[in-house]
């Protein structure tokens, strides 16, 4: 015991006979903790500055490469704010490799999504998904790749607010949104809790009730494809519940796309904040329906497939080029006004993904008939997405855009 209280005794000897040395030492962990907040400080800056080799490099020309270390990029069960309609583990499916496939862009590497680091790029700000259900998807993505990340400390909030779906980050003052307006302009599709209209009608030149939703978002992903696909549609001239209205049947789609999409860009080119707004718009999310496609006997579909076409430069005949064309004309005529729109091309890197769709695998709000449970794929979903899953590499490339623009 009392070489023990000699040797404490000592230890504060040597202090209060060297009272240099104990200010060093003091200095010397001040000045160590200052280099490490600093040094912590420049990763994540460095997470947010450009980098040439992302910049420069075409992330949506790659292959899909089998990854089980690494990916899923999170767990369904870490997103307590999944949607019914995406969470395909839930509701049984057993195959999950679907998961674990990484999108491998051929002349560089996609960046690990860092959800503080998106975070601090939106405190205090907006970021909009405007469109249809797989904009939905995307943006029920990005929710579950950031409240993965989140300690379960941080207050996060999703609120259903009429047309709406805004997720809440409180400590970042950041807020992402899904606005639902699956053809853009005004239609009786609108209503996202009941939009399941078959006769559809749109007023082409009819935008400013979307649009006002809009105008607050520092970065707006718009997309808009699917809900053009039914081979005739109404076009409205006047308001509905006008009796003076005059509606016109439309079968050619190309044409009711193209002036929908001019009505777009015309509000963008005339309304929108260019030293505030970063814009982008999603090409379009392509799916599985004839299985033929891909060399398997007539009638099948997505359901049961479970690897993806490894096929390079595969594409699938439900993939409308002329569509995308529309859209990449209008893009690239606002860029000659002066008003840039990133073009998400991530068609063909989702087309090689006939096993990653939600198929069976999902909350039906009606349930599956007799029938239907004998033949599985009649009712199988082979357009939207399971989650974890495909529109995660979306968001990874959209993040990419984001923190290196």
């Amino acid at each position: 015991m009392a070489s023990t209280h000699k040797l404490i005794l000592g230890r504060w000897k040597i202090i209060y006979s060297f009272p240099s040395i104990a200010g060093l030492f003091f200095i010397a962990y001040v000045i160590g903790a200052l280099y490490l907040r600093g040094d912590s400080q420049r990763v994540l800056e460095n997470q947010m500055m450009p980098n040439d080799s992302i910049l420069h490099c075409n992330l949506f020309s790659g292959k899909w490469v089998y990854d089980n270390i690494s990916y899923p990029s999170y767990k369904g069960n870490q997103c307590s704010l999944m949607e019914e309609d995406f969470a395909c583990e839930k509701y049984g499916r057993k195959d999950l490799n679907y998961q674990k496939w990484r999108w491998q862009p051929n002349d560089c590497d996609l960046p690990r999504f860092n959800a503080t680091a998106l975070l601090e790029k939106l405190r205090g700000k907006k970021l909009t998904f405007a469109g249809d259900s797989l904009n939905r998807n995307q943006f029920m993505s990005m929710v579950c790749l950031i409240e993965s990340s989140f300690p379960p400390s941080s207050f996060k909030s999703l609120i259903f607010k009429e047309n709406s779906i805004i997720f809440k980050a409180t400590d970042y003052n950041a807020t992402i949104e899904f606005y639902w307006s699956p053809l853009l302009v005004e239609s009786n599709c609108d209503y996202m809790a009941s939009h399941g209209v078959r006769d559809r009608i749109f007023r082409v030149h009819a935008i400013e009730k979307h649009a006002r939703k809009w105008t607050d978002a520092d970065i707006l992903v718009f997309d808009s494809y699917m809900w053009w696909l039914l081979p005739k549609m109404k076009l409205l001239w006047g308001s509905f519940g006008n009796s003076d209205a005059i509606y016109k049947e439309v079968g050619m789609r190309h044409r009711r796309y193209e002036m929908a999409l001019n009505t777009w860009s015309d509000w963008l080119e005339f309304h929108v904040n260019r030293t505030r707004t970063k814009l982008f718009f999603m090409s379009l999310s392509p799916y599985h329906s004839v299985s033929e496609d891909w060399g398997v006997d007539k009638g099948g579909n997505c359901y049961g497939e479970t690897e993806p076409i490894l096929k390079e430069g595969y594409r699938g005949s439900d993939t409308d080029l002329g569509m995308m064309q529309i859209v990449e004309s209008r893009i690239q005529k606002l860029k000659t006004r002066g008003l840039k729109v990133e073009y998400m091309n991530i068609t063909q890197l989702s087309d090689y993904r006939k096993d990653a769709h939600t198929s069976i695998y999902r909350l039906f709000w009606v349930p599956p008939t007799e029938e239907q449970l004998a033949h599985p794929q009649n009712y199988s979903d082979c357009v939207h997405w399971c989650l974890p899953g495909v529109p995660d590499v979306w968001n990874i490339i959209l993040y990419s855009y984001i923190m290196h623009s």
